[in-house]
């Protein structure tokens, strides 16, 4: 069978395509019978080339983004295993409560001037009178780009994923906050330039909106980050940047960590808000990092890198490296079970 990732399948349906329109061309004029049945005769031709046009798009998106890896990642059922490897003005927020049980809001940063979404869910505890008086620790979700806050719920079962393994008790109870990573949608992953401050919008703006309505911990060790994509990079750059706001990050899937040329142009931006740079200032943080040995947007090499560029007390965790999986959410929820147990037990326990 072809790869469904290599370029035999393209050219093969490429071919495919234009002997669609050839045969279609060739037997237009050709078709027999009543008018009604040549008619559906030649629908039927256009379909036969409209479907090969289409297939051949969609693989060609396919290995442009990086989002299923192989037949059966496409089908749902990857098998394989895990091989372990060493518009506000600035002020208080209004929240409502959507249909899924979070709560949503859109705020103005005070230290960002940046505006933009931010989901929070809290765990059923949150509201019990036992707990009327106890702190919870908070855990960031990054999107990726493109991608939004509700991405993690519409595609990433949020924050009914979390909820299952918080009652199972693989995952302590946790406020869970989902802001936007790009607000005004520029793409500076996560980094602060002239005029878009979106590291100070997730690193102070966001966590200073949650304190203000929520029963937080501390900061740093009652908070973490995890992400995916380009929200995975995001994850561990702003542990790293922020140590006394996070104390871990976990990053499934990340963008490679030397940056982004097309969000950060300038290199000296670029190199100082590279996770490998951050390395050399030896940040207090944790962190864990997941891809799929699949998945060339994200491969193990760049997980290795950073792995070899930390020194204490900055702490990695064995890299989690998926044997089959693409670049898409079938993949990353199948790294939740070890992504999200491992982060909850960064952060201190609700108290």
């Amino acid at each position: 069978m072809l790869s469904l990732t290599g370029t035999g399948l393209l050219w093969f349906l490429a071919a495919l395509t234009v002997g669609a329109v050839a045969a279609a061309t060739a037997l237009w004029n050709r078709v027999h019978g009543p008018g009604l049945l040549r008619l559906l005769q030649r629908v039927l031709l256009i379909m036969v080339c409209q479907a090969t046009a289409i297939a051949l798009v969609a693989a060609w998106i396919n290995n442009s983004y990086g989002l299923y890896a192989s037949w059966s990642d496409l089908l749902g059922s990857p098998g394989g295993g895990t091989v372990a490897m060493p518009g506000p003005p600035p002020g208080r927020a209004a929240f409502t409560r959507a249909s899924d049980g979070t709560l949503q809001t859109y705020v103005r940063g005070r230290a960002s001037r940046l505006s933009g979404q931010v989901i929070v869910w809290t765990p059923p505890q949150y509201d019990q009178s036992a707990y009327r008086h106890t702190a919870f620790p908070v855990m960031m979700l990054l999107h990726g780009v493109p991608g939004s806050p509700s991405s993690w719920i519409e595609g990433g079962g949020m924050p009914q994923a979390l909820a299952a393994m918080m009652a199972d008790g693989t995952v302590r109870p946790a406020i869970v906050v989902i802001p936007v990573i790009d607000p005004a949608g520029v793409d500076t992953t996560c980094s602060d330039v002239r005029g878009h401050a979106n590291a100070t919008w997730l690193a102070d703006d966001v966590p200073t909106l949650v304190r203000a309505h929520f029963r937080t911990l501390p900061a740093p060790h009652g908070w973490g980050h995890a992400g995916l994509s380009t929200g995975g990079l995001c994850a561990v750059k702003l542990a790293m940047q922020y140590p006394h706001t996070f104390t871990a990050a976990a990053a499934m899937d990340p963008d490679p960590f030397t940056g982004d040329p097309t969000a950060l142009p300038d290199p000296l931006a670029r190199q100082h808000n590279s996770p490998l740079w951050l390395a050399g200032q030896k940040p207090d943080v944790s962190l864990l990092l997941a891809t799929s040995a699949q998945d060339s947007f994200s491969p193990v090499g760049n997980l290795v890198a950073l792995q070899d560029a930390v020194q204490p007390p900055t702490t990695v965790a064995p890299l989690l490296i998926l044997a089959q999986g693409g670049h898409n959410w079938g993949t990353w929820q199948r790294m939740y079970p070890t992504v999200f147990p491992w982060l909850s037990r960064q952060l201190t326990p609700p108290s």
